[in-house]
């Protein structure tokens, strides 16, 4: 289905003989942005990394099931991990800009692409901090440390350099739990504008955060998956009463 950008069959996740996900399927469909709640240590971010393999980085890490994405299995033997990382983007919990000045932090994926020229690398770095809602704030200081941002504006330049290699799927674990108020409304806005481009996949702590930015949400509860659907519905009347007492705050 051209809708559909990825889809998951019965996926668990061992760490060991510790079974960290339970026979996990859906479908995340495209252009949209899909988010996923529960409790802390409720697998959703260890779910999220099974997306573009984050997992095989572990020790110890055993995955059952298939992850396809745009109908590929990622998990088959002769996947490129770097080309699936590149088109699955990630932006992690705390900004991680590299200790470089903010041009270089956005050309460093084209340039490790070969991309050498100029003026290409010139384009790709205004276009993605325009795209990051960050180039009218950094335009007149491209050559001074990314470090030297807030921690709102350097999450954004990572999200910038994320979409200088011009992903499919951005990856977002918890990308404004460590930003203030204001921060994280333009992260939450960006993420509203984004999704015009691009599959977003969102993990958040923060139900009201869910309910702003998601057109789908999934719930998970102890390494599996309880519910998903269209998020108005799942917040208003969702089908399991877990999802309901853990939307009402009866726990969690």
């Amino acid at each position: 289905m051209k809708d559909i950008k990825v889809r998951v069959k019965d996926l668990s996740l061992y760490y060991g003989n510790n079974k960290a996900l339970n026979e996990i399927s859906m479908d995340i469909p495209v252009n949209k942005v899909t988010a996923f709640i529960g409790p802390s240590g409720c697998g959703k971010s260890t779910f999220l990394r099974t997306l573009n393999r984050m997992n095989d980085l572990i020790d110890n890490v055993r995955i059952d099931g298939q992850v396809f994405i745009d109908d590929i299995d990622i998990y088959r033997k002769n996947i490129d991990v770097v080309n699936l990382r590149k088109k699955v983007g990630m932006i992690f919990q705390k900004s991680n800009p590299f200790a470089k000045s903010i041009y270089d932090n956005i050309a460093y994926g084209p340039r490790i692409n070969g991309i050498t020229d100029k003026k290409q690398l010139d384009e790709i770095v205004e276009t993605s901090l325009k795209q990051a809602a960050i180039w009218s704030e950094v335009k007149d200081r491209l050559h001074t440390s990314a470090l030297s941002l807030s921690g709102g504006q350097q999450q954004r330049i990572c999200i910038a350099r994320t979409l200088a290699v011009n992903p499919d799927i951005i990856l977002m674990d918890e990308p404004a739990s460590a930003l203030d108020p204001i921060s994280t409304a333009k992260i939450e806005e960006l993420v509203h504008e984004l999704k015009k481009c691009f599959t977003i996949i969102i993990v958040t702590h923060n139900m009201q955060q869910a309910a702003r930015t998601s057109d789908f949400t999934a719930f998970f509860y102890l390494g599996s998956l309880i519910e998903m659907g269209k998020t108005k519905t799942l917040f208003t009347n969702p089908d399991k009463k877990q999802t309901e007492d853990y939307i009402s705050g009866r726990f969690g």
